[in-house]
């Protein structure tokens, strides 16, 4: 009796165990008749099913942009942002015209006087004194110009007066003769209109005078600025120059410093030959209106020398008012050989003077010429138009010097050439032509050359 709970106890485990085996049947059944769901991690994406059709990847959008396409916008917003840099500084040289117009003046008439102070300064005259001497006599050179053609011009204004009234009259007698079948009705309907139309725009033409009258005191201002700013570039040009330079970032500091000297010696050669041949214009056109018996000859000549300052255009309207004149005065015949005598210098000047006197430092192509006079005309009139064509030749000199000067700072920061490229990159003597047995006349000859 006594082993009796022992055995009870070993058929309670046996079948604790055997209910614990029947449970994990029971759920490994229960694991295979409903699927698993696995949960994916949260950074990752669960992959397509097998029935979906494959897409293919979208590309970066800059590398679906053509190449031309992305190099063009690269281009398009900087010279957006250029052309807006070029407006604004537009507008602020607009604002501040007379000045500006002024200050080019003096920088031209410097670039015309320079070389007389230091040729002072080399005879032994002090710096003050040079620039003196040379701003008083220039100034006063061209304020005896300026009166002498308005003392011409009011002299002869009556007896001009009488010979236009007479021209006109022989101009009206033959187009009555002439196969135009022009009728004397005509005519005074002709003059009659030019009288209504002048009359009826009498405020017009006063407004106009008003307005005439604030130019001028605009051009007196701007030539006592220009007479200031020439004594001081005269006096003090170099440590202008200088402070300027303090202003230019280091980097580029030596390429501008080394472009000044070279633009200026361009704007001296430009001013220095344009005045040369304006001076051969006015003598050699004014001689032949001279002794064509032109009235007003000596004030023409000079208008001829004004104008030759204004490239193109001022030879074809200095040119144009001389036959003109000459065909109000003395006829047609006279106008024909005043034009011919004015075609002949032009010619001269163009293909013989200019390339001569101004050689190839000042050079510019015709059209950029032309193309600088339009433009200068149409932003400052007649100043800018003066001012065009040497401010090209300055910027062709100054940006061909920083052309260069960039390629040799290229070459200098290039690591130089070692091992096997040094030796190819060694600089060889050409080989010597063949030559016959010399006698030894020419041996010695050739030992001297060498």
């Amino acid at each position: 009796m006594s082993r009796l709970p022992g055995w009870l106890a070993d058929l309670g485990a046996g079948l604790t165990r055997m209910g614990e085996r029947l449970d994990e049947h029971r759920s490994e059944d229960a694991d295979d008749d409903v699927p698993v769901v696995v949960l994916p991690a949260p950074d990752s994406v669960p992959p397509p099913p097998a029935y979906a059709p494959a897409v293919a990847a979208r590309p970066d959008p800059v590398a679906a942009i053509p190449w031309g396409m992305r190099v063009a916008a690269e281009a398009g917003w900087r010279l957006l942002v250029l052309a807006g840099t070029l407006w604004v500084l537009m507008r602020i040289i607009s604002a501040v015209q007379l000045v500006v117009l002024a200050f080019v003046a003096a920088l031209l008439v410097t670039a015309m006087l320079q070389p007389t102070v230091a040729r002072l300064k080399k005879l032994g005259l002090p710096r003050g004194l040079a620039t003196a001497v040379t701003a008083i006599a220039g100034f006063i050179i061209m304020g005896l110009v300026g009166w002498f053609v308005v003392w011409q011009v009011m002299d002869n204004l009556d007896n001009l007066s009488d010979r236009v009234r007479d021209g006109i009259e022989e101009l009206k007698r033959w187009l009555l003769d002439s196969p135009f079948h022009v009728t004397e009705q005509q005519i005074n309907d002709i003059a009659k209109n030019l009288s209504d139309t002048i009359g009826t725009n009498t405020e017009e033409i006063t407004s106009a005078g008003l307005q005439g009258v604030t130019v001028m005191v605009e051009i007196l201002t701007g030539i006592l600025l220009a007479m200031f700013s020439t004594l001081f570039l005269l006096y003090d040009g170099k440590r202008i120059w200088h402070w300027v330079l303090k202003l230019v970032p280091a980097q580029a500091r030596e390429g501008v410093a080394g472009a000044g000297p070279r633009a200026w010696r361009t704007l001296t050669a430009y001013v220095r030959g344009t005045v040369i041949v304006a001076l051969i214009d006015a003598i050699f056109i004014g001689l032949g209106i001279y002794f064509l018996d032109v009235p007003m000859a000596v004030p023409l000549a000079v208008f001829i020398f004004l104008f030759a300052f204004i490239p193109l255009v001022g030879a074809v309207v200095s040119g144009a008012l001389a036959v003109v004149v000459a065909l109000v005065t003395q006829g047609v015949f006279t106008a024909l050989m005043v034009l011919i005598v004015v075609l002949a210098v032009q010619q001269l000047e163009g293909h013989v003077l200019q390339p001569f006197i101004l050689g190839r430092a000042v050079r510019v192509h015709p059209l950029a010429v032309v193309l600088a006079v339009a433009a200068g005309g149409l932003i400052a009139g007649i100043g800018g138009a003066v001012v065009a064509v040497p401010l090209v030749a300055v910027t062709n000199t100054v940006v061909g010097y920083l052309r260069a000067y960039s390629k040799e700072q290229t070459l200098r920061a290039s690591p130089p050439p070692h091992g096997a490229t040094a030796v190819e990159a060694e600089p060889r003597p050409a080989p010597a032509p063949p030559t016959p047995t010399p006698s030894p006349a020419p041996a010695v000859a050739g030992e001297l050359a060498e």
